[in-house]
């Protein structure tokens, strides 16, 4: 399952998201979305775990959890199809 790691602390690490996320099972990734140009961390990633119980037990135990000072918001990721527009229309 992929789950969507949101609200975090700028200087939290992969490392870090995956020792906390590990916790609770397998992690098969731990990704920290960075800015492109800077390389700094933009307060988000996504976290793919490989047994689905594993992955639940995490999003339940850890949504709303601080994390080096910032409560984080932890979800099922959704598909790219499936977000909601950004307000760009063409």
């Amino acid at each position: 399952m992929n789950i969507y790691v949101g609200n975090l602390a700028y200087g939290v690490t992969q490392d870090e998201l995956r020792e906390t996320f590990g916790a609770y099972g397998q992690i098969e990734s731990a990704n920290l979305i960075t800015d492109k140009f800077t390389g700094e961390s933009k307060g988000f990633g996504f976290v793919e775990m490989p047994n689905n119980s594993e992955a639940d037990a995490a999003i339940k135990a850890l949504n709303e959890t601080p994390l080096k000072g910032r409560n984080m918001k932890v979800n099922q990721a959704k598909p790219r199809g499936d977000r909601p527009s950004r307000g760009r229309h063409f």
